[in-house]
């Protein structure tokens, strides 16, 4: 019979529920996090629900610099490649990552307003800064310009990456913006757009003029900095989006 290590069999001072409910949920680790959501554990070595929190977090980590950063977007086929998370335990912590996620932006009143591209790009330097990987993501607005939310929409390689208009504005429509703002990083550090960049950029402004749906601009994130191709390039002028 396989005996799982629950939360309940450790020590009462050392059980994650019961720190909560003493100290709130902002003095447990991650791992502990994790922990409560997991409710037993087992992995290698037959690990505690908290020793499974800490060896998926290191796991997750081992080949970025953050391992929070890893959990926004990992996928649960990801997640039951590390041994001791199967569907069940896989499923449950992303449902909590998408909750967390509604919760952040679900308060319009704590929405910024994105009027200006060095706030955009410093609310997508998490996720694009000083990745090995090229990564494009999109900034999701409302009529305002308020902020919905970011997603990072593909990951490609060390030199390139691959977005298409449609996976883009699916996103877009999916999460009910109005408007929108896309960015990728240069693992490089440059932040001089290739043809490719300008190419990409004209389909999202054709695109946005057809939908209706305006792409306020492209930024490329690269080495502590960024730019703008609305800045830098003629094209909102050849491709005006009503914005």
């Amino acid at each position: 019979m396989t005996y799982h290590l629950r939360v309940t069999d450790l020590p009462s001072s050392e059980r994650p529920r019961e720190r909560l409910m003493l100290h709130g949920a902002k003095s447990l680790s991650t791992a502990e996090l994790i922990a409560i959501l997991l409710g037993t554990g087992q992995g290698p070595g037959k690990l505690s629900a908290v020793g499974l929190g800490q060896h998926i977090l290191h796991k997750i980590s081992e080949h970025q610099r953050d391992a929070l950063t890893v959990l926004r977007d990992i996928t649960a086929s990801e997640l039951m490649q590390i041994q001791g998370v199967g569907p069940a335990k896989a499923t449950t912590i992303l449902a909590a990552i998408e909750l967390g996620k509604r919760v952040l932006h679900s308060r319009p009143s704590d929405r910024p307003i994105i009027d200006d591209p060095a706030i955009a790009a410093s609310i997508l330097s998490p996720d694009l800064m000083w990745q090995s990987q090229e990564r494009f993501a999109v900034v999701l607005l409302d009529v305002k310009n308020r902020l919905i939310g970011t997603q990072v929409i593909t990951i490609g390689t060390a030199t390139e990456t691959l977005a298409h208009p449609r996976e883009i504005f699916r996103e877009v429509i999916r999460q009910g913006a109005t408007r929108l703002i896309v960015a990728h990083n240069h693992p490089s550090g440059s932040v001089d757009p290739s043809p490719e960049d300008l190419y990409l950029t004209r389909q999202l402004l054709e695109a946005g003029q057809l939908l209706g749906m305006p792409l306020l601009d492209h930024l490329i994130l690269g080495n502590g900095t960024h730019a703008s191709l609305r800045q830098r390039t003629p094209l909102w002028q050849e491709l005006p989006q009503g914005d």
